[in-house]
């Protein structure tokens, strides 16, 4: 394992992705790269979809401000991209020869998956690579917003 790519989206389930990818770096000696997706919204007025995207895309940098303070051990690639989150991981992944993507589990309900789909189920049966898909641990401190 040589590049790891977690997706991170300041949730408690990318929280614990995070964690595992980060893990798993120091003990392969990998690169860990951290991918932020800035989620196009789906709006016919050009004026409102862009105050929308530039909203986004501030909120996704803030998010994914602190992650090289968090890991100076790891120094880690720390990159936005805009589009839609299993796309553009999948991308990334390819472009710069990921071998293992590591994401976390939302906790949508079926119909939730059904309507809006899956970010994690879509990359895990595209990639050409391994995926790990984790779970919030209940038994682990959560950050106080």
């Amino acid at each position: 394992m040589k590049r790891i790519l977690v997706g991170y989206d300041g949730s408690e389930a990318a929280d614990a992705a995070l964690d595992l990818a980060a893990d798993l770096a120091r003990r392969y000696g990998a690169e860990l790269h951290v991918l932020g997706v800035t989620h196009v919204p789906e709006i016919a007025d050009d004026v409102e979809t862009e105050a929308l995207l530039d909203r986004a895309e501030s909120h996704t940098s803030a998010v994914l401000e602190g992650i090289g303070q968090r890991f100076t051990d790891l120094a880690p690639v720390v990159v936005t991209q805009v589009g839609h989150p299993a796309e553009q991981i999948l991308r990334y992944a390819e472009t710069n020869g990921v071998d293992h993507i590591v994401l976390g589990h939302r906790g949508r309900s079926r119909l939730e998956r059904w309507m809006l789909g899956s970010v994690s189920r879509r990359v895990a049966t595209y990639a050409r690579c391994t995926v790990t898909i984790t779970r919030p641990d209940a038994s682990r401190p959560r950050a106080v917003q």
